[in-house]
């Protein structure tokens, strides 16, 4: 028996891992997609007038089986994949895409819930009921359910070759980030610091190398940048980390981008909007591009002031150093944190030690018990590998699911953060609860060190766990509106708001422990490490907001031409300082070119900072960052309520209001607060 297709048995129906060899994967989605296929065909095919059950329920019973096939070899593929496991998702892709249109395009299963919604109002259904029916119409109607002929066939056309040319991307990037490195000998470690050279070592050692090597990994490539006082090498590395998906050759990005844009451009037309951007943000917070384009024009111009007089001061740095000519991009991180030192008297090898990736994690778990009343309990569970670790997780008695945590780079997994889910929360057919999964890349440590995290690394820890609560604490009926199925720009607000508690004295005085010694953060260093909290703002914001208008100037209208002649023709019209790149260069730009995840809305990190901004004040201005009435609010309209109404109704019900953007200005230091 295919141990993908049994019944999984284990401890909490956690997935078989020691059991799944990549040899299951093709015969399990052979056999999921056929059976997915034959129930969805027997729903539009019923002889029976539709109702709710019949049809809509009947929908989220389909395809749990290729649901539960995908889940594992999905996640597998971004957290651990090898060549087999990318040959089938290049297999893959285009087939699901192409079972997802047959079903949205089956004429007989739209006409059904057609009528379903007609009479919304007369089917005497609940409101989680009527959401989820207006959200599946509105799917349909979105996948092409009301085209014919030429047009119903192309798109279908159209989407298999998205499908194709989403996953070509992001192994491509996978493929430049494991195949570069450099080397670093006894000069070049000169600057870093003894945790960046122990972890150089081990990237090195996990290269099969003797010495020291820098690798793409984020959490190499930026400490190095920030330390390293040779230029050139700067240079060589950053260099390197800008050119992923564009060097040529096999692994090039650039052709697909192009034709990634001219495809959604022409799905778009299909579907009767002047734009991709038109169409994806119709369903959005945002609604239209001219509305994402105020919000980032408002905090853009704030921002490159900024950014402009942070500029000029680490240029004169530069020319101090006896170097003439331009600030340039490796140079930024490398006299910004000289300045930091100097301003704020902190230096991040100081830092670190109290910010012990195990530490952290027990952290992160105090702020969900003390907010949601959550407990989390280690489990000796098989998973996929060995750096995994996984925790059930309980309030009071009730188990709520099973959380993973996967931390560490490794050459397997795509870079970035992010959570993810092997199993949804649902109740139609008895209670199920959620298997959630956070994938970090933070360095790993020589074997008998402690993993010591960046103030910035620890964020992300809390990011994505914020993500992560969102799935664990989902609390209704049917999957497809459960945990983080919600609208892009609304996603990231759990997210964003759990940040708010790691710079809470409460949390770092209790878990911001010296590694060796045990000893809490002394109170002069937690002191200067807030004081600085905002120190950088202007890089950082600008960097973001540039990416996020080229994805939006990309896809409203689509201009055709060499896509990086179009970024720089954006990036010129908005004067992007000449020391500061966008956070994401378009041939790496995973966010975008993927997936159709974050196309069109890589800017929801910034709505959703609108709100947490806001969403943290609620908490203040209590006087108790942990205030018991506020955090049930909270769990009740946002990490609990998944996609159950429109959030805007959602935050509304939990804040009162609508914030403004001047909430998130203030909060990253670009105007008085």
């Amino acid at each position: 028996m295919n141990p993908l297709l049994s019944d999984w048995t284990g401890p909490f129906a956690v997935p078989p891992f020691a059991d799944i060899s990549d040899a299951d994967f093709a015969p399990a989605f052979e056999s999921a997609l056929a059976e997915a296929r034959a129930n969805i065909d027997a729903i539009a095919a019923d002889p029976a007038e539709p109702d709710f059950a019949n049809t809509i329920e009947a929908m989220e019973r389909a395809e749990r089986q290729l649901d539960r096939v995908a889940a594992v070899f999905f996640n597998l593929a971004g957290a651990h994949t090898n060549p087999a496991l990318e040959a089938l998702q290049r297999d893959l892709s285009p087939k699901l895409a192409a079972h997802s249109s047959a079903t949205m395009m089956n004429a007989a299963l739209f006409a059904r819930v057609d009528a379903l919604f007609r009479r919304i109002d007369d089917l005497g259904l609940t409101d989680e009921q009527k959401r989820v029916l207006e959200l599946y119409h509105r799917m349909f109607v979105r996948s092409g359910a009301q085209l014919e002929g030429a047009d119903r066939e192309r798109l279908a056309e159209v989407m298999q070759r998205l499908a194709s040319l989403g996953t070509s991307f992001s192994q491509n990037v996978l493929a430049d980030e494991n195949g570069w490195y450099m080397a670093l000998d006894a000069e070049g470690l000169e600057g870093l610091s003894s945790s960046l050279v122990a972890a150089a070592a081990q990237a090195a050692a996990d290269r099969g190398l003797e010495g020291h090597v820098i690798t793409l990994s984020r959490s190499l490539i930026v400490p190095f940048l920030q330390s390293s006082p040779h230029r050139d090498l700067r240079r060589q590395a950053f260099e390197a980390w800008v050119a992923r998906g564009a060097n040529g050759g096999e692994t090039d990005n650039l052709g697909i981008v192009r034709e990634t844009l001219k495809l959604r451009k022409e799905r778009a037309a299909l579907l009767g909007y002047p734009s991709f951007a038109a169409f994806k943000l119709e369903n959005q917070m945002a609604e239209t591009p001219a509305a994402v384009r105020g919000l980032l024009e408002a905090v853009w111009g704030p921002a490159r002031a900024q950014a402009e007089r942070d500029a000029a001061d680490l240029a004169a740095r530069l020319r101090g150093d006896g170097i003439n000519g331009d600030l340039e991009p490796w140079d930024w991180r490398y006299y910004s944190a000289i300045r930091q030192r100097e301003e704020h008297d902190l230096d991040e090898d100081e830092v670190k030690p109290y910010l012990q990736l195990d530490r952290m994690i027990e952290a992160v778990f105090d702020v969900a018990s003390r907010l949601f009343g959550l407990s989390f309990r280690p489990l000796d569970v098989p998973l996929y590998h060995p750096d995994a670790r996984a925790w059930e997780v309980l309030r009071g008695d009730r188990h709520m699911g099973v959380f993973i945590g996967d931390y560490f780079a490794r050459s397997s997994k795509r870079s970035g953060a992010w959570c993810s889910s092997f199993r949804s929360q649902s109740r139609l057919d008895g209670e199920v609860r959620p298997i959630a999964v956070n994938v970090c890349n933070f360095s790993k440590p020589p074997k008998g060190s402690p993993a010591l995290l960046t103030f910035d690394d620890a964020r992300t820890l809390f990011h994505e766990f914020g993500h992560a609560l969102h799935v664990l604490m989902s609390d209704v009926t049917y999957a497809f509106i459960s945990g983080t199925s919600v609208a892009r720009d609304f996603v990231e607000l759990p997210s964003q708001l759990y940040e708010h508690w790691l710079e809470t004295p409460a949390v770092l005085n209790a878990h911001a422990r010296h590694a060796e010694t045990g000893a809490a953060m002394p109170q002069d260093l937690l002191d200067r490490l807030m004081a600085a909290r905002n120190y950088d703002q202007g890089f950082a914001t600008v960097e973001y907001v540039a990416s996020a208008l080229v994805d939006l100037e990309f896809h409203d209208g689509a201009p055709e031409g060499d896509p990086m002649a179009v970024q720089a023709g954006i990036l010129d019209r908005i004067g992007l300082p000449h020391a500061i790149v966008m956070r994401h260069a378009t041939p790496h730009f995973q966010h975008v070119f993927s997936g159709d995840g974050y196309s069109s809305g890589y800017y929801s990190y910034m709505w959703s900072e609108v709100m947490d901004a806001d969403a943290f004040a609620a908490f203040s201005e209590t006087g108790d960052v942990f205030d018991a009435e506020v955090a049930g609010k909270l769990l009740r309209n946002v990490y609990a309520a998944g996609g159950s109404r429109d959030p805007v109704a959602l935050y509304e019900a939990f804040r009162g209001r609508m914030p403004e953007v001047e909430a998130l200005l203030a909060q990253r230091g670009l105007v008085a607060a």
